[in-house]
């Protein structure tokens, strides 16, 4: 299994996270992987309503933030939250940030 360019744990800056899941599909891949532990990108990526590029950019986008974790093997690439890497960085944000993701429903058009 090959792992994907990430920045280390301490690169990782807030604006850039915050940006990350300040978009409404990004955040839902969040909230999925929370859920999940670990899923791959074509699964993360069912009923979001958004073309295979579009969601090829949410999972890069969410990978060089600092947000996931990718994994590689053959074709399929693995994603999940870097959740202690987070907590080290930003102690409580990301079960702050997925707690209200799932209070307040992200509207179906948003960011689409």
């Amino acid at each position: 299994m090959r792992l994907l360019p990430h920045p280390a744990t301490e690169d990782i800056e807030l604006t850039e996270v915050l940006r990350a899941l300040s978009e409404p599909v990004r955040l839902e891949i969040a909230v999925r992987l929370d859920a999940a532990g670990e899923m791959t990108c074509t699964v993360a990526g069912d009923d979001l309503g958004v073309h295979k590029s579009t969601a090829s950019h949410h999972y890069r986008t969410l990978r060089e933030s600092g947000v996931v974790l990718t994994k590689q093997e053959g074709r399929l690439k693995y994603m999940s939250l870097r959740r202690d890497d987070l907590e080290a960085r930003f102690p409580g944000l990301l079960d702050t940030v997925l707690s209200a993701a799932r209070r307040v429903p992200v509207p179906a058009h948003a960011g689409r």
